[in-house]
């Protein structure tokens, strides 16, 4: 079907904000080309991609099965767009990663700022979203790079997931709250008779944690569960329960707090970058996965 690209353009964009009065700034075009332009679409494809109101819009079914679409499609031309800007010279372009919040604060933040420094031109774009919402920005090219706790079911169809370190998660409480569990060893399923604290059934860690307690035949019940982990550790400081997070996350919290000694080992976990091996990375996605790997030179990404 010979549809011009710049309408497929304008729809992703109305479609994204879901207004076109937005989608023209982001444009630079008048927001009556916009609404001519979606009108167009609709007569050629016949079919209503938008429901109109006073001030926003929203996708009809057809809209949303279009957009699920033109979304990928408009991030490659985009992520194409800016290789071909950069030509692998790091003195321009843009560097697309996608990360938790934890992972952001306690274990990129370092390296982005190196990059930074040492990259000060290219534009560094972060977007969060748990481990598992990471890998659908991936696949929809919204992302060039992704750091993911792993195992991670969703990294089952990605292709290139490479280890970049491992780390352990813990059990933390109060001091004073839990004192009785102060240098005593405890068995998971005495374990699960106190309160426990932790994030939300769609991240890795979450299913990470009642995968353990399936395998040990017991019932996991959490009395709190949340989204961030900073907070978990907040209502284990004041005495809520007792919370399940990465111990990277309290390397600097640990004041009140302390580690409980489990008489069943906990299987370590690793921090992986995932990228589509159908693109191969480019300047500065490819220099920044060296740096994750301490490797500034030309590592071999297979």
């Amino acid at each position: 079907m010979d549809i011009n690209f710049e309408l497929y353009k304008v729809f992703y964009y109305v479609a994204k904000t879901l207004s076109f009065s937005d989608a023209s700034k982001e444009l630079f075009i008048s927001q009556s080309a916009v609404s001519q332009s979606i009108k167009t679409l609709e007569k050629r494809l016949n079919q209503t991609l938008f429901i109109r109101s006073t001030k926003k819009v929203r996708l009809t079914k057809e809209g949303e099965l279009l957009f699920k679409h033109i979304e990928p499609a408009v991030n490659l031309i985009i992520r194409g767009e800016s290789q071909i800007l950069d030509a692998g010279s790091l003195k321009g372009g843009q560097l697309r990663i996608g990360a938790s919040d934890t992972i952001c604060r306690y274990f990129l933040v370092p390296y982005l700022k190196e990059f930074h420094k040492k990259y000060p031109a290219v534009h560094i774009k972060v977007t969060n979203g748990t481990s598992l919402q990471c890998v659908d920005l991936l696949e929809n090219n919204q992302v060039d790079l992704i750091i993911t706790n792993f195992p991670n079911v969703r990294l089952n169809n990605i292709s290139d997931v490479v280890p970049i370190t491992e780390f352990s998660d813990i059990f933390i409480a109060s001091q004073e709250a839990f004192s009785e569990l102060l240098n005593r060893i405890i068995t998971l399923e005495e374990l699960q008779t106190y309160p426990l604290l932790m994030l939300e059934q769609h991240s890795t860690t979450s299913q990470f944690l009642h995968r353990l307690f399936l395998k040990n035949h017991l019932d996991l019940a959490p009395a709190v569960e949340l989204s961030s982990n900073d907070l978990l550790i907040d209502l284990a400081k004041i005495g809520l329960g007792i919370a399940f997070v990465p111990d990277f996350c309290i390397q600097e919290q640990k004041k009140g707090l302390f580690t409980l000694q489990l008489s069943e080992g906990l299987p370590s976990r690793k921090l992986v970058a995932a990228y589509n091996g159908q693109f191969s990375l480019f300047g500065a996605a490819e220099e920044f996965l060296n740096m994750l790997l301490g490797d500034t030179k030309n590592h071999a990404i297979n």
